[in-house]
């Protein structure tokens, strides 16, 4: 069977964004190849948990969204997890949409040394670039662009690292957990920018309309796990180039913009060309697919019948957009929506991995496509780092660690 790529690259370009790529800079930048293997962790629990959602979209040709709504008891049932998913996802996503419309914007600066409109203005480019894509509106296109940018992100990052060179024994030490001092954190931080809550809906609505008829099923989970290893080997290749090019050299770095700096005199301005473009492009992709995934989520949440349905669609990502434009173009750190989404995501991921798996279970939805005792046991084992990661994130945001 020929293999057709899709939502599973969606979920790269999602989750491959400037949060992600500042954190694996800042991890390579400070601790070298020694947390390698958090991200081939993260990497193989994204891969347990997208693969149950491309079966459940393509397999039961239903969006998570609307899932949890059906299985949800009661009025007040409903209306609770309709206001977490409001706050974890349109609070949430409205809130990071000006740090990916930001983190383009300096992948542009980059690129142009500073010569150009400045961060504003490339800011209020990448969300107009960013509301024309979402007004399209249209899956085939929508998939067709992304494809596109996560090929370009690819290679970006592919030849920084070609260019850089990063030494191979270096990289194999990487592999071997180990916890340097005062590195739990950005372990942490890595593998909560890989596990995002918000691709789960936006899979399962992509697989759904990818693959509509009963023979999608192996497609989508082929695409699935090999777009997500692609999105786990770019940040290994992130955080690679970063330890080679700027660990031990005590240089000032917050994220790949200035990395793509300090490494100019080094490494020449090829170099900076190629982390330029490769933030923006993940700045860009994850400007597209956050307000993608909420779009889908909450159309699904609301109930939207089929005749409204792309109008709630393009009304609900451009609201994301315009919110996040407004954001970036302040300047300001929105605290307390950033706050919001931290506590709502932190609730919602593991009570989305419980229902999922219970889900992924029934027969009389799934079928044949059903978890069999591995996926079970694998479902678990993600479920429990869930919990960890929503308590971590839940107990950061009241300011308890």
């Amino acid at each position: 069977m020929r293999l057709t790529f899709g939502p599973g690259v969606l979920t790269v370009a999602a989750f491959i964004g400037p949060g992600t790529v500042t954190a694996c800079t800042l991890a390579g930048a400070e601790f070298g190849f020694a947390l390698i293997w958090t991200l081939v962790f993260a990497t193989l629990a994204t891969m347990i948990l997208q693969d149950m959602t491309a079966r459940l979209g393509a397999g039961a040709q239903t969006g998570l969204g609307q899932a949890l709504m059906q299985d949800m008891q009661g009025r007040l049932g409903k209306a609770g997890f309709g206001l977490l998913i409001f706050g974890a996802l349109f609070i949430g996503n409205s809130a990071y949409e000006g740090g990916n419309l930001t983190g383009a914007a300096l992948g542009l600066d980059a690129i142009f040394a500073g010569q150009g409109p400045g961060q504003g203005g490339w800011v209020l480019l990448v969300a107009l670039l960013s509301g024309l894509v979402v007004l399209v509106g249209r899956y085939a296109v929508l998939e067709k662009i992304l494809i596109g940018l996560v090929v370009i992100m690819s290679a970006s990052f592919l030849i920084s690292a070609a260019v850089i060179r990063p030494d191979p024994g270096l990289f194999l030490s990487g592999l071997q957990p180990r916890l340097p001092a005062g590195a739990t954190l950005t372990a942490m931080a890595l593998i909560g920018t890989t596990i995002v809550p918000y691709n789960l809906f936006l899979h399962a609505a992509a697989a759904k309309q990818k693959w509509p008829g009963e023979g999608g099923v192996r497609q989508a989970r082929q695409d699935s796990a090999l777009s997500i290893g692609l999105g786990g080997l770019l940040s290994i290749l992130i955080l690679s180039t970063a330890a080679t090019a700027l660990f031990g050299r005590e240089l000032s770095v917050r994220s790949a913009a200035d990395m793509a700096l300090a490494i100019e005199p080094v490494f020449g301005v090829s170099a900076r060309y190629l982390l330029g473009i490769g933030l923006f492009a993940a700045g860009l992709t994850s400007a597209i697919t956050a307000p993608m995934a909420t779009a889908f989520a909450m159309s699904e949440v609301l109930g939207v019948g089929a005749a409204r349905q792309r109008l709630a669609f393009r009304a609900t990502a451009l609201s994301v957009v315009l919110i996040g434009a407004v954001i970036g173009l302040s300047g300001i750190r929105p605290v307390h929506l950033i706050l919001i989404a931290q506590i709502a995501n932190g609730l919602l991921l593991p009570i989305i991995a419980v229902f999922l798996l219970r889900l992924m279970n029934r027969a009389t939805v799934l079928g044949a496509h059903r978890n069999r005792w591995r996926a079970n046991l694998a479902g678990v084992g993600v479920i429990l780092l869930t919990v960890g990661l929503g308590a971590r994130s839940v107990l950061s945001a009241v300011g308890i660690v």
